[in-house]
């Protein structure tokens, strides 16, 4: 559920109009909800009440720090890939001790910066990592608490881009060999080992691959009690779907009374990433037609948003339902939504039917919340968008949108 409906024959944001909205901070603009962001963070923390748990919520869905914030206030931590991100889930007041460090490729500035923030741990993902995060922490006279990404191979049955816990995938290290780096990293003396960790995958519309890893991540556990280490923490990821066309995923609530059963007699506290289910659906992109133009075989929707604004489309193939802001009730056509970058996989939609649209109307992207702006770019130099997060009727500009002189700034 979100809170973009229409009102009175045009879409509102809560209490806003999304209209006067665009007249305002202009086009592209991402739009986000406060009070759909709290109710899907609270639906899914408390899926899992009956477990001791911490929600982490994947900073890279979406870093606006104004979204950081909201969820800080409401009890969640911070799921890491990056020492930026990282500096703004501090920025955003998020306590360091509800912080995992994830990714395949950490520096060691990166590795030293988080253990001098005190985060609560490192999930490693190779024995080169392991072995620098113990020369950094050593150098700085601290202890680092660690857990292992451990690639369970399970196919989490999505975009191919997006699977993470395959053998074929860079991710983690095979359940395998993993005994042997957690007997490597017992006896380093600058290591704590205190968990295990895994992530399959993104957008996952049924939880059997989540049960699946839980069962080889438990009988691993065993082979780790027999190695007498202290594992206190199970990092199940994140990577549950949203709905943006057809999908059904599972409600977090099917996935807490899963897990819960699963977990019955076993005392580790979980760490939980979720990031898409929380702010997808909680954000739309507002986009003006420029034009539109028909060919001998085609029939276009020229729009100011594109792929550098909004990339999933071009990259994954991805759907992402279109409406008009202001219905005029005229009669559907197949059109493709394209935008002005000098690409052909520059669009937002092909082969949609759609209800025709004239120059200047304005459309709304959904399920915008996630991914968008956080992989937006500048290619073509173009300005990226404002971003406002919107509470009843109050409206937070949470990113001014970006100037011809903001893009030239750091360059000589």
């Amino acid at each position: 559920m979100h809170h973009f409906e229409m009102k009175n024959g045009t879409l509102y944001a809560e209490g806003v109009s999304v209209k006067e909205l665009a007249q305002r901070y202009g086009t592209p603009l991402y739009i986000y909800s406060t009070a759909t962001l709290k109710r899907h963070f609270q639906a899914f923390d408390s899926a899992f009440n009956a477990v001791p748990h911490l929600t982490c919520y994947s900073v890279k869905a979406n870093s606006n720090l104004a979204v950081l914030r909201l969820l800080a206030s409401l009890g969640a931590g911070m799921d890491i890939v990056s020492g930026g991100e990282l500096y703004r889930a501090l920025l955003a007041g998020v306590p360091a001790e509800r912080i995992v460090y994830s990714g395949v490729g950490k520096k060691a500035s990166e590795i030293a910066q988080a253990l001098g923030a005190g985060i609560l741990m490192f999930n490693v993902e190779s024995v080169q990592e392991l072995t620098r995060i113990n020369e950094v922490a050593a150098s700085m006279g601290k202890v680092a608490q660690v857990s292992f990404r451990i690639n369970p191979d399970v196919d989490p049955k999505t975009h191919p881009y997006i699977s993470t816990g395959m053998k074929k995938n860079k991710f983690g290290l095979n359940i395998e060999n993993a005994l042997d780096a957690y007997a490597m990293a017992r006896d380093l003396p600058a290591i704590e080992p205190v968990g295990m960790d895994c992530h399959i995958g993104s957008q996952l519309t049924t939880i059997e691959p989540f049960l699946e890893a839980l069962d080889k991540l438990l009988a691993f556990y065993e082979k780790l009690k027999g190695m007498n280490l202290d594992i206190r923490y199970l990092d199940l990821g994140g990577g549950l779907g949203i709905p943006y066309n057809e999908e059904e995923p599972p409600h977090p609530k099917e996935f807490g009374a899963a897990l819960t059963k699963a977990l019955s007699g076993v005392s580790l506290k979980v760490i939980l990433e979720p990031g898409r289910v929380i702010v997808g659906n909680a954000g739309i992109l507002v986009t003006e037609v420029l034009y539109t133009k028909q060919t001998p075989s085609k029939s276009f929707v020229i729009v100011d948003a594109a792929m550098n604004d909004l990339v999933r489309p071009s990259l994954y193939g991805s759907f992402h339902r279109i409406e008009e802001v202001t219905p005029q009730g005229r009669g559907p056509q197949d059109v493709d939504v394209v935008g002005p970058i000098c690409e052909s996989g520059d669009f937002l939609a092909k082969d949609r039917l759609l209800p025709e649209v004239t120059q200047g109307e304005l459309l709304a992207v959904y399920s915008a919340g996630a991914y968008g702006f956080t992989m937006s770019s500048n290619y073509n130099t173009r300005t990226r968008a404002a971003e406002l997060l919107v509470d009843g009727e109050k409206v937070i500009v949470a990113r001014r949108r970006e100037s011809y002189e903001s893009l030239v700034a750091q360059e000589i």
